[in-house]
């Protein structure tokens, strides 16, 4: 399983440190997507989805100022992809989106929580990787396919190279598209960062502000780990590509297709043509950032299932989660921070179905809960 190259070690080596400061900063601030927004429809608190909304500003900033300076080249990453796949995006997040409120957290979440002891995640996490294998190469991957990515909007027929909402203003506006990247990055970006820092409660809690902060610019740092750090010239073919990224293009953080690459490399570990990559390093780090927490804190703690009906909703909630996450090409780390620090028009479109499905199913467990009592 040797690397070929020097740059495929760096950028292994680098996301995995990322991600293993990842691990350890979501632990101990309760980073939790699902978490803030149950936090919001369950109690109307907003103090972790504040948290949430400062790493995409911070990520939308950082990686949007990279791509300015020529450091990076955002318009690589499948994100930026001129076709828009609307529904497979917006569908496979809802799907994702229930999934995560049924198995109690998204993919990053479960992670973090077996770095904490938690055998259920462990198993979440199991099944999560087997349907998005499944979804990926197999049979759920046939029915993505076949009848959600085919309905689709090519911008190209718009006069658009990519999905940049900086790209459709400098076609619709005629600005230079150096400076309608600033315009844009400023219009969404100064917006989220009033919010968040308008409340005293947040602004007292240096924990969850912090941590936001923190992550956004891991999110930040996976770009130009990837972008800059892995990019350069095959020694073999003499072609310049990205160095152990799985879509060998610019990556940065996301957990639900590197679940199964990792299920993959596991599996058929004499295979040759595989081999550790940035995606496998990340999901590892956060594992091990985590547990590096609990051990620190004396918080590691044994965790099983609690019921029969606690597995069966979290199995059924992982499993949506491996399909959603593929078909919406990120969870809520991979779209929600990664996918929309791009300003792809299609990761808005992916988080807003992650935040509607998990909102509906919130609602829903609320529902059925008062129902029972």
């Amino acid at each position: 399983m040797e690397l070929a190259t020097q740059p495929a070690t760096v950028v292994i080596w680098g996301g995995f440190a990322l991600a293993f400061i990842f691990g350890a900063v979501a632990n101990r601030a309760n980073f939790c997507t699902m978490g803030a927004v149950s936090d919001v429809v369950n109690m109307g608190h907003w103090g972790r989805m504040r948290m949430w909304l400062l790493a995409i500003a911070v990520a939308i900033v950082g990686a949007n100022l990279l791509g300015h300076a020529g450091l990076i080249d955002l318009s690589k990453s499948i994100y930026q992809r001129p076709t828009l796949n609307w529904l497979s995006l917006l569908l496979g997040g809802a799907v994702f989106g229930v999934g995560m409120s049924l198995a109690g957290g998204c993919a990053n979440k479960n992670l973090i929580r077996v770095g904490g002891g938690s055998v259920r995640s462990l198993v979440v996490l199991t099944f999560l990787a087997i349907s998005a294998y499944m979804t990926l190469k197999g049979l759920f991957g046939q029915w993505r396919a076949s009848w959600l990515d085919p309905v689709s909007l090519d911008l190209a027929r718009f006069g658009l190279k990519d999905q940049s909402l900086a790209s459709m203003l400098a076609n619709a506006s005629g600005l230079a598209p150096k400076t309608a990247l600033l315009a844009v990055m400023a219009a969404v970006a100064v917006p989220l960062l009033l919010f968040v820092f308008m409340d005293r409660r947040f602004r007292a809690n240096p924990t969850q502000w912090l941590a936001g902060l923190t992550i956004g610019a891991i999110v930040t740092g996976g770009w130009y780990v990837s972008g800059n750090l892995g990019f350069g010239e095959n020694p073999d073919t003499l072609e310049t590509v990205y160095f152990a990224t799985n879509t060998r293009t610019i990556e940065s953080l996301s957990f639900v297709a590197p679940l199964a690459y990792s299920l993959e490399l596991l599996l058929m570990w004499t295979d040759k043509s595989l081999h550790l990559s940035f995606g496998i390093a990340t999901a590892l780090g956060v594992v091990l950032g985590s547990a590096a927490w609990a051990l620190a804190t004396r918080s590691f703690r044994w965790e099983g299932f609690a019921s029969l009906q606690d597995l069966r909703d979290q199995l059924i909630g992982a499993m949506l989660m491996g399909f959603g996450g593929v078909t919406a090409m990120g969870c809520t780390v991979g779209q929600g921070l990664t996918g929309v620090s791009t300003l792809a028009l299609g990761s808005f479109v992916a988080l807003a179905g992650i935040v509607g499905g998990a909102a509906a199913t919130l609602k829903y467990i609320t529902w059925r809960a008062e129902r029972e009592a």
